[in-house]
């Protein structure tokens, strides 16, 4: 089964909008989007940590609508034929924001999984040290997980 990380960057947990997203799967394709958001509701540590790091991906800035469908056209791209893919995530609201961005319309094919345990912490802050990479870009952090990802003996049963 292929498997696809995901991240999101996203205003506040209160008043919650997504601001990007970021997918990286194992097989190497990558997507990434960046929509408007109510800059209002963006925290401080959003403010500092994340809007500087937009606008470094050509082609990313797009509307929510554009996001839905250009989403679900690369997901089915990806996927290979007749197989499910294994959307991976190390957030529950990593899960609910993908699932608003295609409106929840999520594929059959997709199955979702909750990594956060198989994360390896040091794998993961190698990764950014190695490239040069700054956390809270939902790439560069989807690719992390992908680079940290480890499968626990008993789940390969």
């Amino acid at each position: 089964m292929k498997r696809i990380f995901i991240d999101t960057e996203f205003t506040d947990f209160l008043d919650l909008h997504l601001v990007s997203i970021g997918l990286a799967s194992d097989a190497g394709e990558e997507f990434y989007a960046e929509v408007t958001y109510p800059d209002a509701s963006c925290s401080a540590f959003v403010r500092e940590a994340v809007i500087p790091l937009l606008g470094k991906i050509p082609s990313a800035a797009m509307s929510k609508e554009s996001l839905c469908e250009q989403l679900l056209a690369w997901l089915s791209t990806v996927r290979p034929e007749n197989t499910d893919i294994e959307i991976c995530y190390d957030y529950q609201t990593d899960w609910d924001l993908f699932m608003d961005a295609i409106y929840y319309q999520v594929p059959a094919w997709c199955r979702p999984r909750l990594i956060a345990s198989n994360i390896d912490e040091v794998l993961k802050y190698e990764f950014y040290k190695k490239h040069a990479l700054p956390q809270h870009h939902a790439l560069y952090d989807a690719r992390a997980n992908l680079a940290a990802f480890q499968e626990s003996d008993d789940e390969i049963l």
